[in-house]
């Protein structure tokens, strides 16, 4: 029995040790697209992606937003206005980054756009409230996805969900 528990944890560690050695070569052939770039994790991605020489297509909800991290950049890193709610927003994005990848397709798509306000006690909150943030962090997340699908498809690239973490712990008071 212990011969069985041993082996397999043999195995499994040098699976993990295999999978974690293994890197991403050719930065320079592969674009990824980050949404809610204008601040915050998303902006420092952004950056740090282009620094290592990735083709960063970075998702902004406001044109300071976009100027800003533009200018902190190289020109590799490239921006379009885009708001997660708006479904033809969305669709302008997908035109553009398509546009921009060619029949590379897209290598990564981070979903980063999202907020954590308004928070308060549940007396205090209106339907509206919830609605605002069920419709950036959960429903354009989705669309945002779905619509990205087939350029993510086509570079056999990979999707990443950032999540706030307000997710996994309640905010005091609740709402």
């Amino acid at each position: 029995m212990w011969c069985y528990i041993l082996a397999f944890v043999l195995i499994w560690t040098v699976g993990w040790f295999f999978r974690d050695n293994q890197t991403i070569t050719d930065f320079q052939g592969k674009h990824i697209f980050i949404t809610g770039c204008d601040t915050g994790f998303g902006n420092l991605l952004a950056t740090r992606l282009d620094q290592k020489g990735f083709r960063v297509l970075a998702g902004c909800l406001t044109q300071k937003g976009a100027d800003d991290l533009q200018k902190a950049t190289s020109p590799r890193l490239k921006t379009t206005l885009l708001d997660v709610t708006s479904t033809e927003s969305i669709k302008k994005a997908v035109e553009w980054v398509a546009a921009e990848v060619g029949t590379k397709g897209l290598y990564g798509l981070v979903n980063n756009a999202g907020i954590a306000n308004p928070i308060g006690p549940t007396g205090w909150m209106r339907i509206q409230d919830y609605h605002r943030v069920m419709s950036i962090n959960a429903f354009g997340l989705i669309e945002v996805t779905l619509n990205f699908l087939p350029l993510i498809k086509k570079a056999k690239g990979r999707v990443v969900n950032i999540a706030s973490i307000l997710g996994r712990i309640s905010a005091g008071g609740g709402g």
